[in-house]
């Protein structure tokens, strides 16, 4: 649950809204920003900008949103996520959502702007005795972005196809978060730092409301290449290891980064004319179960075929997929779904 980390909301009226550490004016023409943008979805992305955004074309070429237009806040804030839910409403613990690098669509007049970072989230509900307000809970989130030195970008509907073409990686990866946007509007809201930009995602019903913080941040690779030779110290001591190969969102394309772990296989299997291996396909458990199962079979046929292109017998190598019924981490966190999601050699 998010805790406490700012001024109570009732300083505002000691403090005043509009005298909130900003910097006027809005950038310059010509300014760098920390992060610059636009948004279509997420097939349109085309490279990334800096500070964590991706820098998208904007489908009917009007002008894409600028990072550079909003006044940059120099406000001191504690600790992320930054903000306390309003008196009388309560975080829901079933349904938090923290992950610690993602990327997210927020909504901006129309377009989808794709932010990489770190992430919390959660639905929010009245406490008992308490009548939902969503004009209250609106209200508040405003004034806390004010008082952070932030402002208002938009609030409007997201189109269902737009959202269908983001995949289980938004619509499920954060459930817990995203909210109703099928039925009801997403109000966005942005405060400018130079430490990496804070975004919120929000939208409520007349029963509840959900709320997604953002912070830009840069990626930092944690995974690390195993060599041909731990390769094989690994499987001739147990029999198997696990990989970590990348995979485009939802698909089964082998990502470009992990094509020197693929090399790493091929000089395995070149080094020992003998050894067989299944390569076997793993999935957490987020999103639909026939779903997972089809795409960690689709994953672990396209690491064969990888081998094969690269002159590896087929009679050496086969594939099969799992989907999410051999975990071998908790999927209540993070990290535990990271481990999970793998493609494992296993010798035959």
């Amino acid at each position: 649950m998010i805790q406490p980390r700012i001024l109570p909301l009732a300083l505002l009226l000691a403090v005043g809204l509009t005298a909130c550490g900003q910097d006027q004016p809005p950038a310059a023409d010509g300014e760098t920003a920390p992060g610059a943008t636009a948004g279509a979805d997420a097939d349109a992305v085309a490279g990334q900008a800096g500070d964590g955004v991706q820098d998208v074309a904007a489908a009917d070429g009007k002008p894409a949103f600028d990072i550079g237009s909003v006044p940059r806040s120099t406000v001191a804030l504690g600790d992320f996520p930054y903000i306390q839910l309003p008196r009388g409403y309560e975080a829901d613990k079933r349904s938090v959502i923290a992950k610690d690098f993602a990327r997210f669509p927020f909504w901006v007049d129309g377009e989808a702007v794709w932010v990489e970072g770190r992430f919390e989230g959660n639905e929010l509900r009245p406490a008992d005795g308490k009548a939902m307000s969503e004009y209250e809970v609106r209200r508040n989130f405003e004034a806390i972005v004010e008082q952070m030195g932030g402002v208002k970008l938009s609030e409007g509907r997201i189109p269902r196809e737009t959202l269908d073409s983001w995949g289980s990686e938004i619509t499920q990866g954060f459930n817990g978060a995203i909210g109703d946007v099928w039925s009801e509007p997403v109000h966005t809201y942005v405060v400018r730092r130079d430490e990496g930009n804070i975004w919120i995602h929000l939208v409520t019903n007349s029963a509840q409301g959900w709320y997604l913080i953002g912070q830009e941040q840069g990626f930092e690779q944690t995974a690390s290449l195993l060599p041909a030779s731990e390769l094989k110290a690994q499987i001739d001591s147990t029999g198997k290891v696990a990989l970590q190969v990348n995979f485009a969102t939802d698909r089964t394309e082998i990502l470009p980064e992990s094509q020197p772990q693929i090399d790493q296989v091929v000089e395995l299997l070149q080094q020992d004319p003998q050894l067989n291996l299944g390569v076997e396909g793993h999935t957490d458990d987020t999103g639909d179960a026939g779903h997972n199962l089809r795409l960690s079979e689709g994953r672990s046929n396209a690491v064969v075929k990888a081998l094969v292109a690269r002159g590896i017998d087929a009679a050496r190598l086969t594939s099969a997929g799992f989907g999410s019924t051999r975990p071998v981490a908790d999927n209540g966190s993070e990290e535990g779904k990271a481990r999970n999601r793998r493609v494992e050699l296993v010798k035959r």
